[in-house]
């Protein structure tokens, strides 16, 4: 099979460089300031991609405690100078998508974090897999189901551990939304709505190239309120409805959806009702419960977040949430333990089951069993 590089793949699909931002569980919390003082071994990281995304995580990287950004990989040269100059990164720690293979004999470099677009995911999990280096990837974690189990299988193989770059599961008014849902702090929780969205315009966003991103605001958006509503019930759901909305714009929406809107049903008989969508700005989620209601809005997005319940407003501290979720994931990997469920490939791979179900409900206009 031939490799591709993410730059010769997004030349091959006519799309540019830049993307638009987005309108924007819970046990392995790390509390930045409790490890001030740490002075023992750092998780050293090369960052798979250096898009916008990777700007953030590298800002993550030097506000941890448990990390360090050690490497990259990229193929376009002038960020590999600018990106050596900015982190001072050694040359010998600087890859291409040609020779990165090669990382498995550079001792100096323990994970790799894939920031690549969605398609991407599977081949690059895969090599730094075979290289024996640990991977986080970001999410959606594949574009396929069966994309993510040779993921998992593949780092199984190996002897290396895959986690999914799930950030909310240490943020903490995610952290509360699940702990009043899954202990039922308002009784049971019979509705769910979540909802995420952009107003995207850009014509070379790969995020609009079916073949990079697998799908439109469902994949790139969705996973979040998939993410919520299984987090906050506790539950996964068996079965989901789906509609598509509207294209208001035909020739910015030729390849992927514009909106989605869907509804999940639970074991408990809770609804989840979510959209996601890339032509209006919205970013919230509410449960109504038994005996109360909480929600959030900024909900799932980068935040700030703010929220409330039926008994008053919620307030946590504003955290760097990659600082906190790579130091989360480190620590565990620097102890030689193995990652707590919630993190790992298999809940990627969870969360796509249910992507592709809404996919297949919104064809068919058929509820599609997720088993």
């Amino acid at each position: 099979m031939k490799i591709l590089s993410r730059r010769s793949f997004l030349q091959n699909m006519g799309v540019g460089a830049g993307a638009a931002a987005m309108a924007a569980t819970l046990p392995s919390f790390v509390n930045i300031s409790e490890a001030v003082n740490y002075e023992g071994k750092k998780l050293n990281i090369a960052l798979c991609g250096l898009g916008r995304y990777a700007g953030y995580l590298a800002s993550g990287l030097e506000a941890s405690t448990y990390c360090r950004l050690a490497g990259i990989i990229t193929g376009t040269p002038s960020k590999a100078v600018e990106w050596q100059k900015k982190y001072a990164i050694p040359q010998k720690n600087i890859y291409n998508y040609q020779n990165f293979d090669e990382i498995a004999n550079n001792k100096d470099i323990d994970l790799v974090y894939v920031v690549l677009p969605n398609a991407m995911h599977k081949e690059y999990t895969i090599r730094a897999a075979k290289a024996g280096k640990h991977v986080i990837v970001e999410k959606p974690m594949a574009i396929t189901a069966a994309d993510c189990r040779e993921m998992i299988d593949a780092c199984k193989k190996t002897g290396v551990q895959l986690a999914v770059g799930y950030r909310l599961h240490y943020e903490p008014y995610n952290m509360e939304i699940k702990r009043l849902g899954q202990e039922k702090v308002f009784g049971q929780v019979r509705l769910i709505e979540s909802s995420l969205g952009y107003k995207s315009g850009d014509p070379n966003e790969w995020r609009l190239k079916k073949a990079l991103s697998g799908g439109g605001p469902l994949m790139n958006l969705g996973v979040y309120c998939v993410q919520c509503n299984r987090y906050v019930l506790g539950e996964e759901p068996v079965s989901v409805t789906a509609q598509f909305g509207p294209v208001n714009n035909k020739n910015l929406f030729k390849e992927v959806e514009e909106s989605i809107t869907w509804q999940l049903q639970f074991p408990s008989g809770a609804v989840g009702t979510s959209s996601s969508t890339y032509n209006c700005n919205i970013d919230r989620f509410f449960a109504s419960a038994d005996e109360g209601f909480f929600e959030l809005s900024p909900a799932i997005s980068y935040g700030p977040f703010k929220g409330r319940t039926s008994k008053g407003e919620l307030s946590f501290p504003v955290i760097n949430q990659q600082a906190v979720q790579c130091d989360a994931i480190a620590k565990v990997l620097l102890e030689n333990k193995q990652l707590p469920n919630h993190i790992t490939g298999e809940e990627g791979w969870k969360d796509m089951k249910v992507l592709q179900a809404i996919y297949e409900a919104a064809a068919t206009g058929k509820k599609i069993m997720i088993s």
